[in-house]
């Protein structure tokens, strides 16, 4: 019995105790902020430490925890006694975020020819993928994937710098991407349609074709974020 207690941990252990939950501060921030990333908590919402205890599972200790860290992100304004207001996407946030992606993107779209074959195949791969999603009225799984296509051009220019300093407006064009899509569900098609001509000249090794349909793309983007475009 002794021998069979020893061995059988290892072959057949437990769920619960194979996996251990991420700090509960953790699982706070994770949640509000997927909710705020796909929408489900919109700008103006009030949130209080109690409801986001309750949903989650935990004390009020780590809600205020995670609310800091969301706070200085710039998702959340919290106020003493009330609670925690997310925050709609401004006008000049918009602003700020399409003129980084038009000086990153740009740069990078020139950057990246001639593109090595390892970069066509994976933007191919994200290409198709978003198509599905959007078969399937996956919005936000697609705006996930949207973000990801461009990120790859990034990354494949090999600068740490500028990858980094890309991925920190990856949050910020999530949000936004989301909003765009459910607010315009039939421009997905542009998208996907612009995103294949990004391919295409890349693949052609035109690098200022690239750089063409970047530019608009990004334009475009911020005009339907500000609701200039029906």
């Amino acid at each position: 019995m002794t021998a069979v207690q020893k061995s059988a941990p290892p072959t057949n252990p437990p769920a619960n105790q194979s996996m251990k939950q991420p700090p509960a501060a953790d699982r706070v921030y994770t949640h509000v902020k997927q909710g705020v990333l796909d929408r489900r908590y919109q700008g103006g919402t009030l949130l209080t430490e109690g409801e986001l205890a309750e949903a989650v599972g935990v004390s009020r200790t780590p809600v205020r925890e995670a609310l800091l860290r969301l706070e200085v992100e710039g998702l959340i304004r919290l106020y003493p006694k009330k609670g925690a207001l997310v925050l709609p996407v401004s006008a000049q946030e918009i602003a700020d975020v399409v003129e980084t992606r038009q000086l990153v993107e740009e740069h990078a779209a020139r950057k990246a020819v001639p593109a090595p074959p390892g970069l066509l195949e994976r933007l191919a791969e994200l290409l198709e993928q978003q198509k599905t999603q959007a078969a399937a009225g996956d919005l936000a799984a697609a705006a996930v994937t949207d973000r990801t296509f461009h990120a790859e051009i990034v990354r494949s220019g090999g600068n740490e710098i500028l990858s980094r300093l890309y991925d920190q407006l990856r949050d910020r064009q999530l949000r936004m991407g989301v909003a765009v899509m459910h607010s315009h569900p039939d421009r997905i098609a542009k998208t996907l349609a612009e995103h294949e001509e990004i391919l295409d000249a890349l693949r052609a090794g035109d690098a200022e074709a690239a750089v063409e349909v970047v530019h608009r793309h990004v334009t475009w983007f911020e005009h339907l974020a500000r609701g200039e475009v029906r």
